[in-house]
């Protein structure tokens, strides 16, 4: 587990941006067993959530006419039950930090795991969560 003053400032950053802060395997559960589409990220401390996968999925939600129903985030290596529940909506995908994954009507639609984050800009994430918001929550 990491310290809260660790991690706070992490949690804020997609808070800020109008995402859920999901604590529980509670509320995993219920939230992602509604109708509608859900916009989940696996938040982690790693050098990629800060410098790709966070940027691009504010970027994707922000500048998208197309936007999932619902945005919510767990933080693996703090909230871990929640995140271990996320990650059983997740599967087949193995696990992921950080990843980024869209559901619609609780099934796993598209997941973007970390190795499709390493290397890429904030932009290149937004880009193509633009384009699964287009293909999915329309």
């Amino acid at each position: 587990m990491y310290p809260e003053q660790l991690t706070a400032p992490m949690k804020a950053d997609l808070v800020s941006a109008g995402f859920a802060n999901i604590e529980t395997p509670e509320a995993v559960e219920s939230l992602l067993n509604e109708k509608g589409t859900v916009l989940l990220v696996v938040n982690s401390v790693c050098g990629c959530a800060a410098g790709s996968a966070r940027p691009g999925v504010k970027m994707a939600v922000q500048n998208s006419s197309v936007k999932p129903d619902k945005l919510a985030t767990v933080f693996a290596g703090v909230d871990a039950a929640a995140t271990q529940k996320a990650r059983e909506f997740m599967l087949p995908y193995p696990p992921s930090s950080p990843s980024i994954a869209l559901f619609k009507d609780g099934q796993v639609a598209h997941v973007v795991e970390r190795h499709h984050i390493e290397g890429r800009t904030p932009d290149m994430i937004a880009a193509h969560l633009q384009g699964v918001f287009e293909e999915f929550c329309k």
